[in-house]
């Protein structure tokens, strides 16, 4: 049998009415190389300006390119009588087939993607990008973006997976794989290799671009409960995905912040919840005209999270009347009254009059000085530690300052005797409103997850 590695670059995202700039068609069989052809494509359209900072194609490098019509019968006879292979085949062949649509030919080759058979035939991996996949196994990918260097690295990636099938069992089901009803764009075979564990998961479009982003204590369950969902945005987002990407976390929090962090990352299309933002309470203080240290609420960057945060304002109105009594503090200057005069606060009647000038103002900002120390003392360091992702691993979550640091995983065999130990495992993250309303809301949950307080030795 003889296969057809193709690769082709194209001057816009997704696959309607796309243009294609490149094209390399590498054909060979299970011994060799047959033949090779490659050519720049002129798109009759403007290249924009992002496409070329991805391919460096630009719109002079095609000027003088052939039209697809001119190397059609070309791309017909090399692909002849051939299996039509691709990294994310669904992209390649689909645009390839719109090209020749324009010509009034019906362009039908059988294909197989060299994602799904790495899945298949190189398991456990993290990513399954052509780039990844090259790195992790060792393949040399030259001019990644180019449509001859990423279809040799292909051609090698395939010939190893050709290698670890000696039967050609996982080829032949592949070539004979049907697709999924409610998904039609997606093979059956992703679901099933799916696992039935925690982690995130990601619905992408033909071009490998992420539409959705999922948190799941199993994974496949939650991904087929989409198809079987009659909402419109369901259905919708089911009919737009091409495939099915997952990472595992071995424990739903770990899922949770990473399908927080992964959403602000790629702001997905079909996502809704999370995506802005918001910005919490904090208590801040500074110094009045009058010379007096005064306290307020402010609404903090998502970004400039501190210790002194509260996610209602509830919260922070309980905490700013706690220190007011404990420091005999005066209310109008803690932001619990807004009047100019005098304080006059209903529940709290123990001021010195410093809003009255019967006390010194020294001797005021001694105490306000005390409450600052009170609301930032309590700045918290600790890790919880959940389950890894294999059995002999642990997962854990790293919070420093009040402030999420990431998480990450380590064998249950290595010595971690504090949390500095832990910083060569931690995979880092942005702190955010979420991740920290995450976690918060984990631990009122699971009031007894392990947690370990640094400097004391822990065992675990």
């Amino acid at each position: 049998m003889d296969y057809v590695v193709v690769d082709i670059e194209t001057a816009g995202k997704g696959i309607r009415n796309n243009r294609i700039t490149e094209i390399c068609i590498v054909r060979m069989n299970e011994d060799k190389i047959l033949d090779k052809f490659v050519s720049l494509v002129n798109p009759q359209v403007r290249i924009p300006n992002f496409i070329t900072g991805l391919t460096g194609i630009d719109d002079d490098m095609v000027r003088t390119a052939p039209v697809f019509e001119e190397i059609a019968e070309k791309i017909v006879n090399i692909t002849e009588d051939a299996v039509f292979v691709a990294h994310n085949v669904t992209f390649d062949y689909s645009v390839l087939r719109s090209e020749f649509r324009h010509l009034g030919y019906n362009f039908n080759r059988k294909k197989l993607c060299t994602v799904r058979l790495a899945r298949k035939l190189v398991p456990g991996k993290l990513s399954y990008s052509l780039g990844r996949l090259c790195s992790t196994l060792s393949i040399p990918l030259i001019d990644r973006h180019r449509a001859e260097g990423d279809t040799d690295a292909t051609v090698i990636l395939f010939q190893r997976l050709m290698s670890l099938d000696e039967n050609g069992i996982v080829f032949d089901s592949f070539l004979n794989s049907r697709k999924t009803g409610l998904a039609p764009n997606i093979d059956r075979e992703i679901i099933g290799n799916l696992p039935q564990r925690p982690g995130v998961y990601y619905f992408k479009d033909p071009q490998g671009k992420i539409i959705y982003v999922g948190k799941a204590i199993r994974i496949r369950e939650r991904v087929l409960s989409h198809f079987y969902d009659k909402k419109n945005k369901e259905y919708d987002l089911c009919q737009a995905t091409a495939t099915v990407d997952f990472l595992e976390t071995g424990n739903e929090l770990i899922a949770l912040l990473l399908e927080a962090d992964e959403i602000q990352n790629h702001y997905p299309k079909y996502n809704v919840a999370q995506k802005k933002l918001r910005a919490p309470y904090c208590i801040v203080h500074y110094t009045n005209r009058k010379g007096i240290i005064q306290f307020a609420l402010d609404r903090k960057s998502a970004s400039d999270l501190g210790a002194v945060t509260y996610y209602k304002r509830e919260e922070a109105i309980v905490k700013l009347k706690q220190i007011c009594e404990e420091f005999l503090l005066c209310p109008r200057f803690t932001g619990l009254q807004s009047s100019k005069e005098s304080c006059s606060h209903y529940s709290i009647q123990d001021c010195n009059k410093v809003c009255e000038g019967k006390e010194s103002v020294a001797l005021y900002n001694v105490r306000a000085k005390r409450a600052i120390l009170e609301l930032h003392k309590n700045r918290e360091h600790y890790a919880i530690v959940c389950k890894g992702r294999v059995e002999q691993e642990h997962g854990f979550v790293l919070v420093k300052d009040s402030l999420y640091q990431g998480y990450g995983f380590f064998d249950k065999d290595q010595s971690i005797q504090d949390l500095e130990d832990l910083e060569p495992f931690l995979i880092r993250k942005k702190n955010t409103y979420h991740t920290m309303r995450i976690i918060t809301s984990y631990l009122n949950a699971n009031p007894k997850s392990i947690k370990i307080m640094a400097p004391e030795a822990i065992s675990i």
